[in-house]
């Protein structure tokens, strides 16, 4: 039995005459952590919405647990098996916390609406269910003192782990996070590496993750791709990514702009 969850192959995506994502190949394997890097505009959050089914490829396949999700509509992946976070936070602001993740709950629905409407014991027992299980995500992300408020009057770092525990409650199997980090102070981000890496170990779920912070790329993931303008540059380890000459001069410059700076900055240090 293969132990890949999600395979690209040679995928490219074209918007009119730019063509931003070209050519890329990468597999995602069951229960790692593998992180998209690259400067923006580099293709990373195209890549997620080509899994997400917001933009379908101009060429090239994805596959998900062996099946072609490329043939899949839009409102079918929540229910395979992937959930999402996004960039910008993507909440229901005037409902409380408990809402939200109920919500997330959606895709494991099982009763009618006549069931619903008569709320039947079948209805009463998927209801009790669904709470069940949004209460583990709100311990294990320790978003109890939060429940019942709105998410409008909570703090920034507080919304993106309600965005998280959303995605958790529809028990994925691989979760993609658009810079889970953004926005982010130190501590917040430290605590986001803790709950990616319990995500990870306890719960076993794949993810899938674009990252700008280099130091969460590294405490968590197991492998890293880098992407500049659509194109793969390297894969490896985080430590094998970061030191490749092709990867230092897309954040950076050419090495010898590199080198330039280094000797500027030991001459003022002096």
């Amino acid at each position: 039995m293969t132990d890949i969850l999600l395979s690209a192959r040679n995928l490219s995506v074209r918007f009119g005459g730019v063509l931003a994502v070209n050519n890329v190949s990468f597999d995602v394997k069951q229960g790692e952590v593998f992180t998209l890097i690259g400067p923006n505009g580099a293709g990373k959050t195209t890549v997620f919405n080509l899994i997400s089914r917001i933009y379908t490829p101009t060429s090239g396949e994805i596959e998900y647990e062996g099946r072609r999700l490329t043939e899949q509509p839009p409102h079918r992946i929540a229910s395979l098996g992937i959930a999402r976070t996004f960039q910008n936070i993507e909440l229901f602001e005037h409902a409380t916390v408990l809402h939200n993740l109920l919500i997330g709950r959606h895709t494991h629905r099982s009763t009618g609406l006549w069931s619903e409407m008569f709320f039947t014991p079948r209805t009463r027992a998927a209801e009790i269910e669904a709470r069940e299980k949004v209460e583990k995500v709100i311990e294990l992300l320790d978003l109890q003192h939060h429940r019942d408020s709105m998410v409008a009057g909570l703090p920034y770092g507080v919304r993106k782990v309600v965005e998280l525990a959303r995605a958790l409650c529809t028990e994925p199997k691989l979760l993609l996070l658009d810079e889970p980090s953004s926005g982010l102070n130190v501590e917040e981000t430290d605590d986001m590496a803790f709950w990616i890496q319990d995500i990870q170990h306890e719960l076993g779920i794949s993810v899938l993750m674009v990252e700008h912070d280099m130091t969460l790329v590294s405490k968590v993931s197991d492998r890293v791709l880098a992407m500049n303008q659509g194109e793969v540059l390297a894969l490896g380890t985080p430590r094998e990514v970061q030191a490749h000459p092709g990867v230092i001069e897309a954040y950076l410059g050419s090495i010898d702009d590199v080198s330039s700076l280094r000797r500027q900055s030991t001459g003022r240090a002096a």
